[in-house]
């Protein structure tokens, strides 16, 4: 079977989003067991510069929605960035997937050469497809798992590499 842009984002990023929404019932469930405000985790930072939980969460979403809309070509939802609690944070992550699992192979496969302009304060930057979905969002998306699951890992909460990956 041959690789397809489809293949190489919607399942990826699926399957990411799944196991990041087990990571943060796991922690809500901490908090709740030793009994501290679950607000702790949701504002918690690695580094003073680095964003906290919740925001880790809403990029994540961010960037696998606004890669398969812009592949497809379709527009980007907006999400309001206002979850402050976990079971918001898991909404979030099931309506992300539930909006990624709406896509058809057919539109996203072929998308490899698709300009994709992307706006920023500095300027604008292009990029082809695949560039775009493998140089930059997949980094993007997993990078930002892995803060939230490091997070909550350096808080104590008791997830392992089985979490961040998922079953197989």
């Amino acid at each position: 079977m041959q690789i397809t842009m489809y293949r190489a984002s919607v399942p990826v990023f699926v399957r990411n989003l799944r196991n990041l929404s087990v990571i943060l019932g796991k922690a809500e469930a901490h908090a709740a067991e030793r009994r501290f405000e679950p607000s702790v985790l949701l504002n918690y930072r690695l580094a003073p510069d680095m964003f906290p939980l919740t925001r880790q969460v809403q990029i994540a979403t961010d960037m696998a929605k606004g890669c398969v809309s812009r592949l497809a070509g379709v527009e980007i939802p907006v999400y309001e960035d206002k979850e402050a609690t976990f079971g918001e944070l898991i909404a979030r992550l099931e309506k992300c997937i539930a909006y990624l699992e709406g896509f058809k192979p057919g539109q996203i496969d072929g998308t490899e050469e698709k300009t994709i302009v992307l706006k920023r304060p500095s300027g604008d930057v292009s990029l082809q497809g695949l560039r775009y979905l493998l140089e930059y969002v997949q980094p993007n998306v997993y990078f930002h798992c892995t803060t939230a699951y490091a997070i909550l890992r350096h808080c104590g909460v008791e997830v392992g590499k089985k979490d961040f990956i998922g079953p197989i």
